[in-house]
């Protein structure tokens, strides 16, 4: 098998593929170009986008050519692959800000040159499409039984499946068209709820340019307790700094749960698989390999000195070695709310320790509620915060449960 396809093979980053020998061989060849998409629904990605991003910078080391497709044409539609409703409708001047800024993230992790590794926006060829043009031309060679029978749309026929988002596999299939006639792109990667596309767009290719091309998909990543990957009881693991902080963000891989390091070590960092065993290896300490993936990942997402400066601030959380207690996150809270007294749990959903005032007594109540250094757990929800629990720096350290922690600045007193 190619080396680039054991590759990815090794680190869990293949699933299927619609002719595994083929590609292969065609890829012995000589440099091929690939391309992966992604819709620009929301702001920012979030780490479980990324999985066929990191298989793209795997395929670019080996030689191979890459295009990152922004979807500000099929996002103005929805896919309904994997996705039980609807998704929102977004203006267009929200998709094209979305697909500004998420063009700017892959370009620092995918550093594009304008060859070897390019971006390109489905909007450019979708946007002033002619429909009836691209009825008989596009969508001839499609059979709806044929496409009813993919899983994406068997899941959404039981809730109702709307008109515009059937159109989506057609436009899908026309990208990967698109993306051959001007790039040579033979090849489409992506996630594997994105199969029926896939195949999809792979069969026109054949229909209409009588050429072979390929697709292969990835594993939806699950962690060890079954749930999606990059989702936490607060919300996503998004990349934006403003979003969820690179301190957050190293968190998240800090305390991801021992049977998943290995797996993440492989697919979310480009360490040599030798190093990625041996860090996990029976005996080893997991902490020390929770914190090596951590900091890998951070860096490649945030930079070496965001990752840097996160691991100084969760091991002065932790209380580790080379801890840093300026690097943990920071929150300064009005000085008069701390002289009058600052109810304990009040405190901790302004901190944005917890989400509601709900969750913060239930927190308290239940004894994860930590102030102070060393940490004192607080039970009575009645309790107040003052002035005088501050250090003499000023600061006091919240802790919420074992891996959320922040730091508290008072303002300046009036007058200063």
């Amino acid at each position: 098998m190619n080396k680039a396809l054991e590759t990815l093979k090794i680190r869990g980053l293949f699933q299927q593929c619609t002719d595994t020998q083929e590609l292969s061989q065609l890829m012995d060849q000589g440099p091929l170009t690939f391309y992966v998409g992604c819709d620009p629904t929301g702001p920012s990605l979030h780490i479980g986008h990324m999985v066929p991003f990191f298989a793209y910078r795997h395929l670019r080391e080996a030689g191979h050519k890459g295009i990152a497709l922004i979807g500000g044409g099929t996002a103005r539609i929805g896919d309904p692959s994997g996705k039980t409703e609807l998704r929102r409708l977004l203006s267009y001047d929200q998709l094209d800000g979305h697909a500004a800024a998420i063009t700017a993230q892959l370009d620092r992790f995918l550093r594009f040159d304008g060859d070897g590794a390019r971006w390109a926006n489905n909007k450019d060829w979708l946007a002033d499409l002619n429909y009836i043009d691209f009825l008989r031309e596009i969508g001839s060679h499609f059979s709806v039984n044929r496409m009813l029978s993919f899983e994406a749309y068997k899941m959404r026929m039981a809730t109702g499946l709307s008109f515009i988002e059937f159109n989506y596999q057609l436009l899908q299939s026309y990208d990967f068209l698109e993306l051959y006639r001007r790039y040579g792109c033979r090849l489409q990667i992506g996630g594997d709820d994105q199969w029926g596309n896939i195949v999809a767009g792979h069969e026109l290719i054949r229909r209409i340019e009588g050429v072979s091309v390929y697709g292969m998909t990835f594993p939806l990543v699950t962690t060890a307790d079954g749930k999606k990957m990059g989702k936490t009881e607060q919300g996503a693991i998004f990349l934006d700094p403003d979003l969820t902080s690179p301190y957050a963000f190293f968190q998240y891989w800090r305390n991801v749960q021992d049977p998943d390091v290995l797996r993440f070590l492989l697919m979310f960092t480009f360490l040599p698989v030798e190093e990625c065993e041996a860090l996990t290896r029976p005996g080893t300490n997991p902490n020390a390999a929770k914190e090596r993936l951590a900091f890998e990942v951070t860096a490649l997402i945030h930079g070496q000195d965001a990752a840097t400066k996160a691991m100084a601030g969760a091991r002065a959380a932790f209380g580790g070695s080379g801890g840093d207690a300026q690097a943990m996150p920071q929150v300064v809270l009005p000085r008069h709310k701390f002289e009058a007294g600052y109810n304990l749990v009040d405190l901790f959903t302004d901190a944005a320790l917890a989400p509601t005032k709900s969750e913060a007594r239930r927190l308290v109540q239940q004894g994860g509620a930590f102030v102070g250094t060393p940490p004192q757990a607080l039970t009575d929800i009645q309790a107040l915060i003052t002035v005088a629990d501050f250090s003499v720096d000023g600061d006091l350290v919240l802790r919420a449960g074992k891996k959320r922690y922040c730091r508290l600045h008072l303002t300046p007193p009036e007058g200063v």
